[in-house]
């Protein structure tokens, strides 16, 4: 959200800012769905369908949440630079259909449902790391503890008004630290608690549909302009083009440099490598793409491309099992994206703020890190502290019989794919053949 900018004393609504604004949050939407079908295709194919639920069940599970709780913990009246709280925020009860919210051109309705669409993916990317082995009913809980003592929380840190990191100049655009870095230590927090999957580095566990997880990526890539662009919270003053354009360009550059990696080390180009390698530089370009030029974000995008392309395999290094690379993508993605910030900001994007490469000294640099520090601490021990509570209560994980059979059966009674046409097809033709 942007920082370090002077707004005008008084406002009007602008239609043209709110139509774009309200575009914006459906296009954030739908990268919830895009990130079903890209962890989707991630998974083996008995928990598929699982994969897909535990991403659309934190849409309807945050947006009630946002409604009753949420959106007042997150940008209501500071309390200590901890927390928020407005009595006319809670139930969205109080708000005025022509109220603006504070100092824009855009309805406090239209800034809460966007807002709402990143509290719904946040949690929704942690997922990734819990691959085919934890209850629904656990995962759905979780979610519900998770946005209410983690995300709503950190949420008004880095972008609420009097928030600690918002006060002290923490630049983070549109997610880094509040979205990214949060999920990627949440997810961390969890697997530490609820152990590796049977087989974990025993047997191959690969993607069941490549072209499933290519769908989710340019689903994601296509619906991350809104994320991004769209947190300038309207057309003003050309940063939302420039965090536009910035978005573009860094998930090429990422793209690239993940592709080049993985045929330098393993020899071959790949499906995977090239989707996993954009999320990379969308997550990196997240927080900083308004304060960097384009020659920055190909430097942003490049670099995030090449380090989390060797976080993946850490994983195997230390045995703690993230499945589907939720620490490796959004966690480091995250860290470099905000850190990076600290040298390439140039002091004509979103603020006047600028990083060492641009003469503005380690001030800045300092400040991202604290950010960065702060929220991964919080996240990856309150995630931990939650799971556990969870796993001592109601238990975090399926049977060890269950995960080897597959999670879908055994926990929606379903399947992706459905074979039974094809074999009654067949049954046909043998009876036909034997009455012949």
């Amino acid at each position: 959200m942007p920082v370090g900018i002077t707004l005008a004393a008084e406002t009007e609504l602008s239609s043209a800012n709110t139509g774009f604004m309200l575009i914006c949050s459906a296009l954030v939407l739908m990268m919830t769905p895009g990130l079903a079908f890209f962890y989707g295709g991630m998974v083996r194919v008995k928990s598929s369908m699982n994969m897909l639920l535990m991403s659309f069940i934190s849409i309807g599970i945050v947006t009630i949440l946002w409604v009753l709780y949420g959106f007042s913990l997150a940008f209501g009246t500071d309390s200590g630079g901890i927390i928020g709280w407005s009595s006319d925020y809670a139930g969205l009860s109080g708000i005025g259909l022509a109220q603006l919210w504070d100092g824009y051109t855009i309805p406090v309705y239209v800034f809460a449902v966007f807002q709402l669409m990143f509290a719904i993916i946040t949690p929704a990317l942690i997922s990734g790391a819990l691959a085919d082995r934890v209850k629904f009913t656990s995962w759905a809980l979780f979610v519900a503890l998770w946005v209410t003592v983690v995300y709503f929380p950190v949420a008004h840190w880095v972008w609420g008004a009097g928030g600690w990191a918002f006060e002290l100049g923490v630049i983070d655009f549109a997610g880094g630290t509040a979205v990214h870095i949060n999920a990627g230590a949440g997810a961390l927090g969890v697997i530490l608690v609820i152990g590796k999957r049977v087989g974990f580095m025993k047997y191959p566990m690969r993607p069941h549909s490549l072209p499933l997880v290519m769908i989710g990526a340019g689903l994601l890539w296509f619906g991350w302009f809104g994320f991004n662009a769209g947190s300038w919270l309207g057309n003003d003053e050309g940063v939302g083009a420039l965090m536009f354009i910035n978005t573009q360009i860094a998930t090429a550059a990422a793209m690239l440099a993940w592709l080049g990696y993985e045929k330098l080390r393993h020899g071959s180009f790949t499906a995977l490598g090239a989707a996993s390698g954009a999320v990379a530089g969308l997550v990196a370009i997240t927080p900083s793409g308004g304060a960097v030029s384009p020659l920055g974000a190909i430097a942003v995008g490049a670099v995030a491309g090449l380090l989390c392309a060797m976080a993946v395999g850490l994983k195997y290094k230390f045995g703690y099992d993230d499945s589907l690379d939720v620490v490796g993508v959004h966690l480091v993605g995250g860290v470099v994206g905000s850190l990076l910030i600290g040298f390439f900001a140039t002091g004509g994007g979103q603020s006047d703020v600028a990083g060492l490469f641009y003469g503005g000294g380690l001030d800045q640099l300092g400040k991202q890190a604290a950010g960065v520090v702060a929220v991964l601490a919080y996240s990856l021990i309150a995630s931990a502290v939650l799971a556990f509570l969870v796993d001592r209560t109601i238990g975090m994980r399926v049977s060890e019989d269950t995960e080897v059979a597959g999670i879908d059966q055994a926990e929606h009674a379903e399947t992706a794919y459905d074979f039974s046409g094809t074999d009654s097809m067949r049954e046909v033709r043998a009876v036909e053949q034997v009455g012949a």
